[in-house]
């Protein structure tokens, strides 16, 4: 069988398949699970184009980090067969511990489980399928490889997770200002005592990508309606789990009821193989296909917020620096309360208050390190000659409340 197959890929052009193992890794069907879970959540419901999904995103990344390691060849770096491949490898499975919906569920449909704790997890049993070959890519994605860049290229403050997803999701949003000049940005890498720098003639490329990502972080991923949006699926998973404590049948599918019925920890993956087995066959279509049925549930709370996501009913919403006052908390329940009637137990499904963060540059720890014409190592943040590379390291943090609309409800218990 040929498989050296050949995607063209909307962002990039053709992107190639390095090896037969890469190709038998693709073709596993917990990779090709990730064509149905979106990349960027619920943020089709601002910019329409916001379709594209984490296989798409893993593959453009293994493109882009082929472009660098080519790079770093040609600068007299020597990198194996093996240590190529693997690479490749790591960066093309960094995502398939994603749950539904991307990040919007991570935290409600299980409790206190990162995706990269079962991407780590779903390479070690892939690892033991193909017999050990991903042994060295397990310890790139680790950070336990010596060769410590590799690591660097695939988890860190300048990664290629990071080239792709600014690109990617820029080109499907049409929100022009995330795009950056990834090829510039590879061809400036290159490597010092096995850990990762840029050239000091690619500063500006690397100024112009962190104020991308602050952005796209604020027009995009944390928009107000995408949030709203995603605290009403995330309250829509609560109260069917709730009903499912209590007793009450709500429909899922087996995966998805599993996930209901149960608080799944990340001990429950370690000790039991049957959830990782369970989670790597959930994904966006178990959750939608639910809600769509809970639309006619005789839960009011369950199928109101299902028909209103469904509809684009989404819940009003405030974003600001300052917490909300407890004046305004109030006033707001208490006009719920007294149009929806329901018991105050249940308001929080109604009203919801939380907090969102950004910050585009860290520089404590993995930080971006510019090698200067003359030798010298300095973190960006010394390097760049901007001051609002400084302010990039602050995190910023905005509050925000989110209640139920008034619309009609005549259709919602029906």
């Amino acid at each position: 069988m040929n498989k050296r197959k050949i995607f063209n890929d909307p962002v990039y052009g053709f992107i190639s398949i390095h090896s037969d193992l890469i190709f038998d890794i693709i073709e596993q069907p917990v990779f090709q699970r990730l064509r149905r879970i979106r990349q960027m959540g619920l943020a089709d419901y601002v910019y329409l184009g916001a379709h594209h999904t984490r296989f798409h995103h893993a593959l453009g990344a293994m493109h882009l980090m082929e472009s660098t390691l080519k790079s770093l060849c040609s600068k007299g770096h020597e990198i194996t067969d093996h240590e190529w491949e693997s690479a490749l490898l790591g960066i093309l499975l960094h995502d398939v511990g994603h749950g539904p919906c991307s990040h919007a569920l991570e935290y409600s449909i299980l409790s206190d489980v990162k995706h990269e704790s079962l991407s780590l997890l779903i390479m070690q049993r892939l690892n033991k399928t193909f017999n050990g070959a991903l042994d060295t890519a397990l310890q790139m994605f680790n950070g336990t490889y010596p060769r410590r860049f590799f690591n660097q290229l695939i988890t860190g403050q300048l990664d290629i997770d990071r080239l792709d997803y600014l690109n990617r999701d820029s080109f499907f949003t049409g929100v022009s200002e995330g795009t950056i000049g990834s090829e510039r940005i590879i061809k400036m890498l290159d490597i010092v005592n096995d850990n990762l720098v840029v050239e000091e003639k690619g500063i500006y490329s690397i100024e112009n990508f962190l104020n991308a990502r602050r952005l796209m972080y604020w027009q995009v991923y944390l928009h107000k309606t995408a949030i709203s949006a995603e605290t009403m699926l995330i309250q829509v998973i609560r109260r069917a789990r709730e009903l499912t404590y209590a007793g009450v049948e709500v429909f899922a599918s087996p995966p998805l009821s599993l996930f209901l019925k149960e608080s799944v920890r990340m001990e429950s993956f370690l000790n039991d193989p049957v959830y990782l087995q369970t989670f790597q066959c959930l994904d966006d279509y178990d959750i939608w296909g639910a809600v769509k049925i809970w639309i006619n549930h005789s839960d009011f709370i369950l199928s109101s917020l299902s028909r209103m996501l469904l509809e684009r009913k989404l819940f009003r919403i405030t974003l600001s620096s300052e917490k909300p006052s407890r004046e305004l908390s109030k006033t707001i329940k208490n006009q719920l309360s007294t149009f929806y009637r329901i018991p105050s137990k249940d308001m929080h499904y109604l009203y919801v208050e939380g907090s969102t963060s950004n910050a585009a540059y860290l520089a404590q720890g993995t930080g971006i390190n510019i090698l200067t014409k003359k030798g010298k190592i300095l973190d960006i943040a010394l390097a760049s000659d901007l001051p609002n590379i400084k302010a990039m390291s602050k995190i910023v943090r905005k509050y925000y409340a989110c209640w139920a609309k008034e619309i009609n409800w005549g259709q919602a218990s029906l």
